[in-house]
């Protein structure tokens, strides 16, 4: 029987309509929630997913600053406007559309934009708190991979997960947020000799590494969840994952598809912890 797919597009909605309730109810209160989203360069790629970002917000009553700048925009420049945005009180969320340009150090931006502020969680600072256990805001692509997970009712609780990837963003705070769901968790990369020796013990396996059919469906344990975070092309240009997933799906238990599974998720999350970023100041104020 072929797995279940997890619907990443029917979840975002559902979630994203609770956003938008939980949005009217903080904007009520006179405090609307704002996310600043800044674009350096004329990357197309990142430019589309800025005005899907920025579609979202206005979608689910949330307020959008779009800032687009030349690619030859000085660094010091890009840092002050930062500077500017994480004392403004109409912006609880800042995010700085990566790649930038060669010039400009990224490290730096992000760790300029305020920790109250950080919606995307790539700052040292929101890194340390995901290890700690502590409050924060969580990466938006593995934030949604886990939503996508519960979604399936299947407890994490002792359950053995893999990982195949380790990057900054996905694959090593993937890791941290499904041991704090109780999960044994092991990280595949590149320099794993058998990745199926670990895939095909899995209850859970995650996938994030951008390379088509990189789990395959000999690597996989009847009846496993798969998470395919991957966003390729195939000879006739279509866009597919990590996963190969027309025979995967005869072997997994549950399974995302690619369009329509993680992708959706992560715009998603994003709108959810800029929503609890503005929640928090409403507190403090």
């Amino acid at each position: 029987m072929p797995a279940q797919l997890i619907d990443g597009t029917a979840l975002s909605k559902k979630i994203r309509s609770e956003v938008a309730v939980r949005a009217a109810a903080l904007t009520a209160r006179g405090v609307t929630p704002g996310l600043a989203v800044i674009l350096v360069g004329e990357d197309p790629a990142s430019a589309v997913y800025v005005r899907n970002k920025v579609k979202a917000c206005q979608e689910h009553g949330l307020h959008s600053v779009f800032e687009k700048y030349d690619a030859s925009l000085p660094e010091a420049d890009l840092l002050a406007r930062l500077h500017a945005l994480n004392v403004d009180p109409a912006i609880h969320g800042i995010l700085v559309q990566m790649p930038l340009p060669r010039h400009i150090d990224p490290h730096k931006v992000i760790e300029t934009i305020s920790t109250d502020k950080d919606v995307d969680g790539y700052s040292v600072r929101s890194a340390g708190d995901l290890m700690a256990g502590l409050p924060g805001f969580r990466p938006c692509t593995p934030y949604g991979c886990m939503k996508l997970i519960e979604s399936t009712g299947v407890p994490l609780k002792g359950r053995h997960a893999v990982v195949i990837g380790r990057s900054n963003t996905v694959g090593k705070p993937m890791a941290l947020l499904l041991l704090q769901a109780n999960a044994t968790v092991t990280v595949c990369h590149s320099a794993t000799a058998d990745i199926g020796a670990h895939t095909r013990q899995a209850d859970v396996v995650v996938v994030a590494v951008g390379r088509r059919n990189t789990l395959t469906a000999d690597m996989v344990k009847p009846g496993a969840i798969v998470v395919d975070v991957g966003m390729n092309r195939d000879d006739a240009g279509k866009l597919c994952g990590d996963v190969d997933f027309a025979a995967v799906r005869d072997v997994a238990g549950w399974i995302t598809p690619v369009p329509g599974g993680v992708g959706p998720m992560t715009i998603t999350m994003l709108l959810v912890n800029t929503l609890e970023s503005a929640e928090r100041a409403a507190g403090r104020a």
